[in-house]
């Protein structure tokens, strides 16, 4: 495809936590340029659509995933020229947040997609490696100020599954009990929801939920 005046993208930085691990949702192009190299999910905005709309349009088309499930925000807008080998492009890259979900099916231009290790990417296509280095910090500075952790948690979690999130997102171990306390006398963090669920070593664990606040106050500092 060859451009001749500017045109727009949208990027997608899809973080999940498999398998212990903080991981990025990746797709192989299957067309030039960097025909077979791994890239962030994302396309071109089609005429009279919405940012938003193709943000979620690409992910369905690419992966067959829904960032519905999760958190969906603006990153960042990246416009360095020579970034796309094709011409003048400006892309739009968005960040999402998903509790553990299935391998993804490639569609559309890309011949495979699958979660990545975010410290195991290696050699990306286009400029993709600053957009996910970015989305990362966003990421782990937004655990500091507010609730969203919970995103990569079900409906209902432990505060031990909930710091399981903050230690793998911030690549640090935390106090047990220093972090429990921290989590449930922070305004609006979690509800009780006044069940239990065994977990570690057969042990009734209090589930809560995520409540109502937009802001943790006091914020939950990175060590």
């Amino acid at each position: 495809m060859t451009l001749n005046e500017t045109s727009i993208t949208v990027d997608l930085v899809l973080l999940t936590i498999r398998q212990g691990a903080l991981q990025v949702l990746m797709i192989r192009r299957g067309i030039p340029p960097f025909e077979g190299r791994w890239a962030l999910p994302g396309g071109f905005v089609l005429p009279g659509e919405d940012l938003d709309e193709a943000a979620r349009r690409e992910l369905r088309e690419e992966t067959g995933l829904d960032p519905s499930a999760g958190h969906l925000e603006q990153l960042a807008t990246y416009g360095t020229p020579g970034r796309d080998p094709r011409g003048r492009v400006v892309t739009v890259a968005y960040l999402a947040l998903l509790p553990d979900l299935p391998a993804p099916v490639a569609g559309s231009d890309a011949s495979a997609a699958g979660w990545r290790p975010c410290d195991e990417v290696g050699d990306v296509a286009f400029d993709h490696a600053r957009i996910l280095a970015d989305g990362l910090e966003r990421a782990r500075a937004k655990l500091e100020y507010t609730p969203l952790a919970t995103a990569f948690c079900p409906p209902e979690f432990t505060v031990a599954e909930l710091r399981a999130v903050y230690e793998t997102v911030w690549r640090t171990r935390l106090d047990p009990r220093n972090f429990h306390r921290k989590v449930t006398t922070a305004e609006g963090f979690v509800e009780a929801t006044g069940h239990t669920a065994l977990r570690d070593r057969g042990r009734p664990a209090q589930l809560f939920r995520r409540g109502p606040a937009h802001l943790l106050h006091p914020p939950l500092l990175r060590p």
